[in-house]
């Protein structure tokens, strides 16, 4: 598989100037780089987790979307919730069916993240994947990935394109990549810190067990327990992304986790709690902790503002809300003058709702932030990044 280059460069993670903790670690997923390789077959070995509560309806296609990938051995191991659907009764039956397939059933239910962690416990393979039993891998994801991995093994995290989708019908997907791009995995990281954002929705990564093994599983958060991981693993490997090629199928209905419970306050809020979890852990040894942890702060603080000057030029205002959004802000920053939108949000707080919509300036912002949000979803699309 050919792709072009466009942009590489190594992270060095046994640098003299890190501390001695972090060389450490570094050295550590150094030794731990290594080809384990199916020996009957000479291909690189996979393991995808799929964590199921109640998704019998889903979990097969997403199954066989794992067992069917060309050029890698492939594993599954699922790790049922306690479902009170048949989910477990179809998980066994896969499992009769295919040696491949490994069931871990909980006792109670437990929850997202234990249920994630408990089948990276049991992993195998050189790589892994998170998949959940209501997305699909895409023909080939993997083994576009695992040559990503394999050529440059200072990458820890290979993502892609994620097609998102409603009802049963799978969209058509891009098959040829045309390039990809590796970041110095800080590099990355400061960027996700600066933007405050996720760019990764789940299905479409790759990671290497090598690295996963050092920094560990998923943290108890209750939504962004998949955006820590990703950025804790850029903390201490390089970061790719591939163009041109769809790596897998997310799908999105009213029973979905993200549907049922996130809210745009919520969503801010769960990204705070994701970046300030992030620093209080190993990530925060590193020597560039304070200054990304200032530059979080200070995007999750833009994100509430944001958020409130939203809610006024909608003309949904909710006091309570409002008032939440602005002590986010507030606590996020020594001087809240200082976040972007600051003084527009208290214009409106001045005009009120029905004197922001009115507003010219007030109407040339809005205007001007939609041309930008489209804009960031084009760049997305196009670059995996916002």
């Amino acid at each position: 598989m050919q792709f072009g280059i466009r942009k590489s460069s190594a992270v060095d993670l046994q640098r003299a100037s890190l501390p001695a903790s972090e060389v450490q670690v570094g050295a550590s997923i150094q030794r731990k780089l290594r080809a384990d390789i199916h020996p009957a077959t000479g291909l690189a070995t996979v393991t995808v987790v799929i964590p199921c509560y109640n998704y019998a309806r889903y979990l097969r296609e997403a199954v066989n979307s794992a067992l069917s990938q060309e050029g890698v051995v492939v594993d599954v191991i699922i790790v049922d919730d306690r479902s009170t659907d048949n989910s477990l009764a179809v998980a066994r039956n896969l499992a009769a069916a295919d040696v491949r397939v490994v069931v871990i059933a909980h006792d109670i239910n437990s929850g997202a993240v234990k249920t994630f962690n408990d089948g990276l416990a049991a992993a195998r393979g050189e790589y892994l994947v998170r998949l959940d039993a209501d997305d699909l891998l895409t023909p080939r994801s993997l083994l576009r990935s695992v040559a990503v991995m394999q050529r440059f093994p200072s990458v820890g995290l290979v993502y892609g394109h994620p097609i998102h989708f409603t009802g049963s019908q799978l969209p058509a997907h891009r098959d040829h990549p045309t390039s990809w791009t590796v970041w110095p995995g800080r590099d990355w990281l400061e960027t996700r810190c600066r933007t405050g954002t996720n760019v990764i929705t789940s299905p479409e990564v790759l990671m290497r067990r090598a690295v996963v093994d050092i920094v560990g599983g998923q943290m108890p958060l209750a939504h962004t327990h998949d955006m820590e991981m990703w950025l804790r693993m850029a903390a201490f490997c390089d970061v790719a992304y591939i163009k041109g090629a769809d790596q897998a199928w997310h799908r999105e209905h009213p029973k979905s986790l993200s549907a049922v419970e996130v809210d745009p306050l919520r969503d801010v809020m769960e990204r705070r709690d994701a970046f300030e979890t992030l620093f209080s852990g190993m990530a925060g040894q590193i020597p560039q902790a304070d200054a990304f942890r200032d530059k979080a702060r200070l995007a999750i603080a833009a994100s509430a503002v944001k958020l409130a000057i939203n809610r006024y030029d909608r003309g949904k205002l909710d006091a309570s809300e409002t008032e939440k959004l602005r002590e986010i802000a507030t606590a996020m920053v020594a001087d809240v003058r200082a976040v972007p939108g600051w003084r527009s949000l208290e214009r409106r707080m001045l005009l009120g709702a029905r004197g922001t919509r009115r507003d010219l300036r007030c109407i040339i912002e809005r205007v001007a932030r939609g041309v930008s949000g489209r804009y960031a979803q084009w760049k997305w699309h196009r670059t995996g990044e916002w």
